[in-house]
Parts: structure tokens; C-alpha cells; sequence
């Protein structure tokens, strides 16, 4: 974070957390105020993630956050890991010019969990593991944690504009800093930085431009990757991230500003989803709330997707191009033909309007009707209204929706069978209720909430292809074009 004053800080931030009133937002829904978030976090079923100034966020579903997670220590700009079967939190002492200065301090403290109302929710004494002493040109604030998946190994980034990015190492079992480990400089230019790795490349998040301003905030999230952890960290066109390189990841967009601190959670192979916080959402009166978007990779590089809002789309698949459809029978457009070989050229051309529900809907029998997929040939029976459902829950980062043939109410719903079928009525049953998620090609996977006779939340069975034309459900599988769909 910025060189600003501490209590004009701390002030905001924790109004931003504790202010109670409801919006909905661009963001995430509930309460989700908070400044300089950690990656998400799950314990128990449940989602946390931590925040400036001592407090943080819980969702019981990923969806709809309220406060209420407690960290000890104060400070700024934590991060959370689990690591077995506890979870080691880190957090910046002062520095980032709070209060007028640049000494600062790294500290680590472990919880059997992040559960304020568990009797085992107890935070270890927090050890020191790095400080900055005001006089050179670096800030001990702002970590940022990885375990390498492939060493084992735990390494910590961190650091501010004031000066450069480092990276040091922890002992995984101890959160204490390595004995022989000396801190490198890997960037510069940048803040709020994170770790991530993924198919042999190690990949360093910062949050570059201004922060702390409201809707005036420049922040920005953007991206080097090196084959080793210890740098250099080139962006897309070979620059060092220690000359102030770095590829866009997100900016400001729609009416949010200054996304920073960039968090990544891998919800199952091929979905990825990256949270942040926004520095201002405009319909939330500029406060910094809570954001998870869709986190897509294009070329090796991580791109934030735009959160899934609905619309009316043909539902495609990527097997082989079919769309989804009811299962009934084609009707014809009238056309006054002429042969290709007789056109007149000076006959006036009159277009053909697109076929209406009312032209067709007559000839769809009663009751439910079977699904396929065929030839996209905008018809009614192939185009879909995806409609958000506000008071069904959600999951992490959207919320449920309802699929439905536009202009009825007639209703694609799963059925105990594992077998897909259009109800006359949406009645809001979990069967109704559908997951849609980007996966990290762009293409998405749509989840019925539930199976009938099947206990608790469905989280095996999607849409899927079984053949060209047949519809069904079955366990997702990211590596099969059968499991995609691609909404247009």
C-alpha cells in the first residue's frame, strides 16, 4: 500500500468492513467490505478471507459475505495458507509509509482454524520474519505466500513502490524464516504482490498504479513468469519486472476502479477463480469491497474473466457445435422461393422476419419435453433466457440461476435419472437451479444445483454430451469437449 497516513487509513478500511447496510453489487453480495483481502480461504465449508486492519469476511457459500473473521495483530495486507491441517496467516506491522514512515514488519502466526466460534480457534504468538529499517528503498509489508507443489518448498513476496518486491523463505512446518535464507529483489514498480505457480512456470502478481483514493485509484493487477522462483520475472514481451515490467491481468472496468491484491483458488481442474479487492465500486458509494471474477488462462498467461451476469444465448456445445434445444418438432419459415438462376436483379428485397414463440409454441406438446442438441437455426426453441436467482444462495463468486426457453417460464431442470428435461413452471426447486462457471480455456460448465433423490449440493454431474444430439448429465471431466459449453 501507499504512503498515507495511518488513521485516515485504518478509519476506511474499517468502515468499509463493519458497515451493515445492503447492496447488491458489482462485486460479490451481503456486506463484502474490505481493504487489501487475502487469498480466499476454506474451513469447514466455509469461505474467509482476511483483511486490513484486523478483521475479514466469511461466506457461508462463496456468494454472500458478512464480517466477522477475526484476525489478531492489526497491520495490514495478510495473506492465509493452509498448510496440513492448519493455516498459516501472515501480516504486515506498520510500514507502506503509515505514519509517516518505512520500518516495518513481516510476522507469521498459525490456527487449527479460522472458525472465531470454534473451541480450537487459537492463533500461535506472532514470530517476526523479515523487517525494513525506514532507510533503504524497501517496505516489510504487503506478503504474499506460495508452497511450491513441486519442491515442497514456502517462499514469501513482498514489499511496496517504495523500493523493490523481495522474496524470502519460510520453513513450512514452522512458518520461521529459514535459517541462511537472504532476501532477493525480484521487482520493482508495483505492490500487494502473490505467488502462484502453474505447468512450470512461477508466476509474480503485483498490483501496480495508486491506491487509497477512492474512485480516483489507479490500481491495477499485472503479471511476470519465470521459470524459477527466484526470477526474472519477464512479462509478454520480455520485460524484466525489476525494469517495472508486467502484463494486464485486470484493470478498472464497468464501474468498479483500482483492483488489487490478487488472490488465486483452484476450485477443480480447468475452474480458477481470482479475487481481489475493487479500490472503488461506484454503486456502493465508492467503497473497496470484496471481488471474485473467473480467472482464465490464455496463452500461459492469467487474465481475470467478467463474472457471468445472464442473458439470452443459444447454449452450444463444443463437441460439435450443436445447440441446446426442446426436443420437438421443426417448423418451417414460409419463403416465396425463386430459382438462382432466374433472380431478378431489380426485384425489390423484402427480408424474412425471424420465426416468433407465437408462430410455434401451439405445436410443443404439454408437459415436460425432452432436450437435444442440433443446428443452431435461431428458432424459439433454442434460444434461453439465464436469469440470476437473488434469494437461492450461491457459490463462489455468482450466484445460482434459472435457464428457461425465452419469453415462457418453461424450465430446464435435472431429473433423478440424470437426464435433462423442460418443465412447464420454475417453481425454484435445487433440480431448477443451475451453477454456471467460465472454466479457465473460456468456455463454461453449467451444474444443476442438485440431483432429485441425490443428498446435499451436486458437485460431480454437468451438462454434458453423451452424443451429437444427446444431452445428458454426467461427472465432469475439464479434459473432454463434452463437459464445455459456450454461450452466444
Amino acid at each position: 500500500m501507499k504512503k498515507y497516513l495511518l488513521s485516515l487509513f485504518i478509519l476506511h478500511a474499517s468502515f468499509f468492513i463493519l458497515h451493515s447496510s445492503f447492496f447488491i453489487s458489482h462485486a460479490q453480495v451481503g456486506q463484502p467490505y474490505i481493504h487489501d483481502p487475502s487469498t480466499i480461504a476454506e474451513c469447514n465449508g466455509k469461505y474467509y478471507t482476511f483483511g486490513t486492519g484486523g478483521g475479514g469476511l466469511i461466506s457461508e457459500d462463496g456468494w454472500t459475505w458478512h464480517s466477522g473473521a477475526e484476525r489478531p495483530g492489526g497491520g495490514a495486507a495478510p495473506d492465509v495458507l493452509k498448510l496440513g491441517d492448519r493455516y498459516l496467516v501472515i501480516y504486515g506491522a506498520t510500514g507502506g509509509g503509515l505514519g509517516g514512515g518505512h520500518n516495518g514488519r513481516i510476522l507469521t502466526m498459525w490456527n487449527k482454524t479460522l472458525d472465531p466460534h470454534s473451541p480450537d480457534f487459537r492463533f500461535t504468538q506472532p514470530l517476526e520474519v523479515c523487517y525494513s529499517d525506514g532507510l533503504e528503498d524497501q517496505d516489510a509489508i504487503d506478503p504474499g505466500l506460495l508452497l511450491d507443489p513441486t519442491t515442497g518448498r514456502l517462499w514469501v513476496s513482498y514489499g511496496t513502490y517504495f523500493g523493490t518486491i523481495r522474496l524470502i523463505e519460510l520453513d513450512p512446518k514452522t512458518g520461521a524464516r529459514k535459517k541462511g535464507n537472504r532476501e532477493r529483489d525480484i521487482a520493482i514498480d508495483c505492490e500487494a504482490t502473490d505467488l502462484i505457480y502453474r505447468d512450470g512456470w512461477y508466476y509474480l502478481l503485483g498490483t501496480h498504479g495508486t491506491c487509497c483514493d477512492g474512485v480516483n485509484s489507479t490500481y491495477n493487477i499485472v503479471v511476470g513468469r519465470s521459470r524459477k522462483v527466484t526470477g526474472p520475472y519477464l512479462d509478454n514481451i520480455g520485460r524484466d519486472m525489476m525494469h517495472g515490467g508486467g502484463r494486464m491481468v485486470i484493470a478498472a472496468g464497468n464501474r468498479y476502479c483500482g483492483p488489487g491484491h490478487f488472490g488465486r483458488t483452484v476450485i477443480d481442474e480447468g475452474v480458477e477463480v481470482m479475487s481481489c479487492h475493487y479500490e472503488a465500486d461506484f454503486d456502493l458509494g465508492g467503497r473497496s469491497v470484496l471481488a471474485i471474477h473467473p480467472l482464465l488462462w490464455q496463452d500461459g498467461w492469467p487474465v481475470a474473466g467478467e463474472r457471468f451476469r445472464g442473458g439470452t444465448f443459444a447454449i452450444e456445445s463444443v463437441r460439435r457445435g450443436y445447440s441446446l434445444e426442446l426436443a420437438v418438432d421443426f417448423v418451417r419459415i414460409p419463403q416465396e422461393r425463386e430459382r438462382f438462376w432466374q433472380i431478378d436483379p431489380d426485384k425489390p428485397v423484402k427480408p424474412i422476419p425471424n420465426q416468433t414463440l407465437e408462430e410455434v409454441i401451439s405445436t410443443w406438446q404439454q408437459g415436460n419435453i425432452p432436450l437435444r442438441t442440433g443446428d443452431y437455426m435461431n428458432r424459439p426453441h433454442q434460444r434461453w433466457s439465464i436469469t440470476p436467482v437473488p434469494d437461492a444462495g450461491g457459490y463462489l463468486g455468482n450466484s445460482y440461476f434459472k435457464i428457461q426457453i425465452d419469453g415462457t417460464r418453461r424450465t430446464l431442470a435435472a431429473t433423478a435419472q440424470l437426464e435433462l428435461t423442460a418443465l412447464p413452471d420454475f417453481t425454484g426447486a435445487d433440480e431448477q437451479l443451475w451453477r454456471i462457471e467460465q472454466l479457465t480455456d473460456g468456455t463454461y460448465r453449467l451444474m444443476p444445483k442438485a440431483i432429485p433423490g441425490q443428498p446435499g449440493l451436486n458437485k460431480d454431474y454437468v451438462l454434458y454430451t453423451a452424443s451429437d444430439t444427446n444431452p445428458t448429465l454426467t461427472k465432469y471431466n475439464f479434459k473432454s469437449d463434452n463437459s464445455k459449453w459456450v454461450l452466444k
